[in-house]
């Protein structure tokens, strides 16, 4: 069956207010953007985020921002949100935390600390389980 198409003048309250809800989680999770400028001393954009902390990387290599004047990259505006920054005249976009996750190689090193997808445990705990006939089923209580 398809999904019925949600439009502004169907939404609900409660809709709305959900909506609400898990913006403001997302809001304090994902790094967000208060403040950024251009540093022509460094060469750097840099960011300060929400919680405090400054986030500086060189515009070489993102997308639109290579070759851009001084000028054109001093005129960066936050995005309502704080979700990303905007160059109007580079018709240029970045996200703020993929900007951070892809700078910071995050894919690649963050399992060591937050725990690997797949290890070697895993991997055998996997086939014994599926020896056994697979994930032991809940109860249904």
């Amino acid at each position: 069956m398809a999904e019925k198409v949600r439009t502004r003048a169907t939404l609900t309250d409660a809709d709305i207010d959900a909506a609400r809800r898990a913006a403001e989680e997302e809001a304090l999770i994902e790094p967000r953007a208060a403040a950024a400028r251009y540093d022509r001393e460094s060469g750097r954009i840099l960011v300060e985020l929400t919680n405090g902390s400054l986030f500086g990387f060189v515009p070489m290599g993102v997308y639109n921002l290579d070759g851009a004047t001084a000028e054109q990259l001093a005129a960066v505006e936050v995005v309502p949100g704080g979700e990303g920054l905007h160059w109007e005249e580079l018709d240029a976009d970045v996200s703020v935390p993929g900007l951070i996750a892809h700078r910071l190689n995050l894919a690649a090193w963050a399992p060591k600390f937050m725990g690997q997808r797949t290890s070697p445990a895993k991997s055998a705990a996997s086939r014994a389980n599926g020896a056994k006939g697979g994930r032991p089923r809940r109860d249904a209580a």
